[in-house]
């Protein structure tokens, strides 16, 4: 089986390192075409307004100067002399739980997978407030990687769907198990806004994470997470209202 590893957080990530022992166990044939720099948040973004260079650093091993979505296209139509059977996006740093996969550069190259006929798999360890600016365990999802994906390797993914993975943020002794769970919703769209002024007196803003409330409705990956468990979720490209459809075709008829 061949393998192809992406991911948001830039080729010399942890997390893609993380991801590349998981993903020895369950093939010999690894390929891994990533951004060159972080692209946290940068979604299903396509860069089309500046070339995009290639670099290779080893046999199988390459990263690109765009978003994970860049990186993924690069890797099927040039990189790889052959599709491969798997799609592998993380593992990243930080959760993608809830309305936050709309953002996710990490779901977003799944995403891309998905379109393109392959199924993928997104794969993020969360971690607790008190973690934030210091090194991130990825206890959970080194142990618990191949328990997880190995069922799904041998499954069949429906069309334009993908898997949506998070480890919650203990150690790998603590995670009581594994949910499938419905994506959640948080009760915030963002968290806080930090202004402050640069050194010749203009203003700036940087988005932050923190402040994000949420109560988890149940059976959803929030909740999952909240209690220890590894949430496995299954997302569509659909995102179609479909019973909203008949409703509006309706205002149009009259």
């Amino acid at each position: 089986m061949r393998i192809l590893i992406t991911n948001d957080d830039g080729i010399n990530a942890p997390g893609i390192y993380v991801l590349e022992k998981i993903a020895a166990a369950l093939a010999d044939d690894i390929w891994i075409v990533a951004p060159a720099e972080e692209q946290s948040g940068a979604g299903h973004s396509l860069s089309l307004t500046r070339p995009i260079r290639l670099r290779q650093h080893a046999a199988k091993r390459f990263s690109v100067t765009g978003t994970p979505t860049d990186a993924v296209t690069l890797a099927l139509r040039k990189a790889l002399d052959a599709p491969p059977d798997l799609i592998l996006s993380g593992v990243n740093r930080g959760a993608n739980l809830g309305d936050d996969v709309t953002y996710s550069g990490t779901v977003s190259a799944a995403f891309e997978g998905a379109l393109a006929g392959i199924p993928a798999i997104a794969l993020s360890q969360v971690y607790s407030r008190e973690d934030i600016g210091n090194d991130v365990s990825f206890s959970a999802a080194e142990a618990w990687g191949e328990k997880v994906l190995r069922p799904l390797v041998d499954s069949s993914f429906a069309k334009r769907t993908l898997i949506n993975i998070n480890f919650p943020p203990v150690e790998a002794e603590e995670v009581k198990g594994i949910r499938v769970v419905r994506q959640g919703f948080h009760d915030y769209a963002r968290g806080t806004v930090v202004e402050n002024v640069d050194p010749r007196g203009f203003a700036y803003y940087w988005f932050g994470l923190h402040g994000i409330e949420h109560t988890p409705d149940h059976n959803t990956d929030l909740e999952a997470i909240a209690d220890g468990f590894i949430s496995v979720t299954p997302l569509q490209l659909d995102l179609t209202h479909h019973a909203s459809l008949a409703a509006l075709a309706e205002r149009f008829s009259q």
